[in-house]
């Protein structure tokens, strides 16, 4: 298929690096970290990984945080530029160019939404580990083709949280279908492990995961064709090929060099037998010229060199992994994120506690304000900043993060000053203190251990919170739980999750010292006090 024409020379190297997302899910991971490594072959690139769902990395795009992610064209159609589900790629590129992006690249694989029941067959009958027979009566073995689901209301449905909500996901199957059944939210990751304990009975899965084998899965048949292709392409800023045009024509070579049993044999490197993505990669890049249209041999050499290159990873197991050479660099920017957020919040918050305690209509305001921010969900109000802020990384999850800090600060600051004895106001007015003064000298200083409470809270609610900066690509711990959930990796999420718990309570035992520190001053202070009246 044509490509945008590239210039004939190369100018020299651009300073700014090409921009490649990706997705929060493996077979995305992969493609971002393929594009990668064959865009830096050509000049400096660099992969913004699992920023999130369709909507995060498609505003990302938008507004020119990355230039280029892989997709796939029934997203893209129906759910991005609300085409038809069959809209052909020309018409997906037609659709684009108003937008200033183009589609392009299709690796030559599909990847479509499905449904799938635990094959009851092949595993001997036998419910989940946690089943008590409900699997067997709710996904019967005669289940074959989505048309069987309407007659089976009694069906316990986990789906992905984007398959609920896309135009082209759960609203358009349970129409065709007719189907009756409540599905509950799972995170991707983890519904196999739960179909597989006989917790649920049923997934959406994509068409190319390793796992459908490995968890012995029956799919049934989209009997009715509801679900469109999904064709692996490029969805790519349509100034990228005279920016980088090196690096897009490496880019443009990978076209068709990826087919469906090639795809489910790296997702299964990543999957089951825990390489990196970046190693997945780096061996399909290598192996890539020798073994064109090859899959199958193709797949048993990459299990051959998985096995010993990831031996000594799995022997690091979690001490390995939380001591890992990321450690510092997560560190840095979760820290970085929590202490810019929080002393952002404490500038903005102070004051606004101040005017609360004084003016307490408009208090009532501030705090109610403030309050609201608290109910809006992390990754939702991140999807809302990335177009308002009109990029990604850390100003979107730092404005996150200072909103989130606000509450307390907001409302310890005027609940302290509130709990000042009118008495010692009034004794600094009559000793002809000006009301800045007064603030100043005598309501500040005895608010300050609630206030301080309030950033201690706001401090441990952003170190948490940080984690969620991951999706939009600000780093932090977060990147290790985010990966771990789309790999169902213990170790993984535990090398996030520690850290991040551990940081909790350094900086509560920081603030605990402190408090101690300024009522020992105090006390000192009252006793030389009193020494000099006698």
């Amino acid at each position: 298929m044509p490509l945008p024409s590239q210039a004939q020379g190369d100018p020299p190297a651009a300073i700014a690096p090409l921009k490649i997302g990706s997705k929060r899910f493996t077979e995305s991971y992969i493609l971002g970290e393929i594009l990668t490594q064959t865009a830096a072959t050509a000049g400096p690139a660099r992969h913004l990984a699992g920023l999130g769902n369709t909507a995060i990395v498609f505003a990302a795009l938008r507004a020119g945080s990355i230039d280029l992610y892989p997709d796939y064209t029934g997203t893209v159609a129906a759910e991005l530029l609300k085409l038809p589900p069959t809209a052909t790629l020309a018409q997906i590129q037609a659709a684009l160019v108003p937008l200033g992006l183009g589609a392009a690249v299709p690796f030559g694989f599909q990847n479509t939404y499905a449904i799938a029941v635990r094959d009851q067959s092949a595993t001997g009958g036998k419910g989940g580990k946690g089943g008590d027979g409900a699997q067997a009566a709710a996904a019967p073995d005669s289940l074959r083709t989505l048309s069987d689901l309407a007659h089976a209301p009694g069906l316990r449905l986990g789906l992905s949280h984007e398959f609920l909500g896309r135009a082209d996901g759960w609203p358009t199957l349970a129409s065709r279908y007719r189907l009756p059944q409540q599905p509950i939210g799972l995170d991707h990751g983890i519904a196999y492990e739960a179909l597989a304990a006989g917790q649920i009975d049923a997934i959406d899965i994509y068409s190319t995961d390793a796992k459908i084998r490995a968890y012995r899965l029956r799919v049934l048949e989209d009997d009715r064709q509801v679900f469109p292709r999904y064709d692996a392409i490029v969805l790519y800023r349509l100034d990228v090929p005279q920016r980088h045009p090196a690096a897009w024509r490496a880019i443009a070579a990978l076209e068709g060099r990826i087919d469906g049993e090639r795809m489910i044999a790296m997702n299964a490197q990543a999957e089951l037998d825990g390489a990196s993505f970046a190693a997945v990669a780096r061996r399909f890049l290598a192996g890539d010229g020798a073994a064109a249209g090859k899959s199958t041999g193709y797949a048993a050499g990459m299990a051959a060199d998985n096995a010993s290159d990831n031996a000594a990873d799995k022997r690091a197991g979690l001490l390995g992994t939380l001591l890992g050479p990321d450690t510092w660099r997560l560190t840095r920017q979760h820290l970085a994120l929590v202490v810019g957020a929080v002393g952002a919040a404490v500038v903005a918050g102070v004051p606004l506690g101040v005017v609360a305690a004084r003016r307490r209509r408009l208090g009532q305001v501030v705090l109610a304000i403030a309050g609201m921010l608290q109910t809006i969900p992390s990754l939702a109000l991140l999807a809302g900043l990335i177009p308002l802020l009109g990029r990604i990384g850390l100003w979107p999850a730092l404005v996150a993060l200072f909103l989130y800090a606000l509450l307390p600060i907001v409302r310890n600051t005027c609940t302290g000053l509130q709990q000042v004895p009118a008495g010692l106001s009034d004794a600094g007015r009559a000793l002809g203190l000006t009301a800045r003064q007064r603030l100043r000298h005598v309501e500040l200083p005895l608010a300050l251990p609630v206030i301080l409470a309030g950033i201690k809270t706001a401090v441990v609610i952003s170190v948490g919170t940080a984690t969620v900066a991951a999706f939009v690509g600000a780093g932090g711990y977060g990147e290790r739980i985010a990966t771990g959930l789309a790999l169902n990796d213990d170790t993984l999420l535990l090398a996030g999750a520690i850290p991040s718990a551990l940081l909790a309570l350094l900086a509560q035992g920081l603030f605990e010292v402190i408090e101690r520190w300024l009522l020992f001053r105090g006390q000192r202070s009252a006793r030389s006090a009193q020494g000099a009246q006698k």
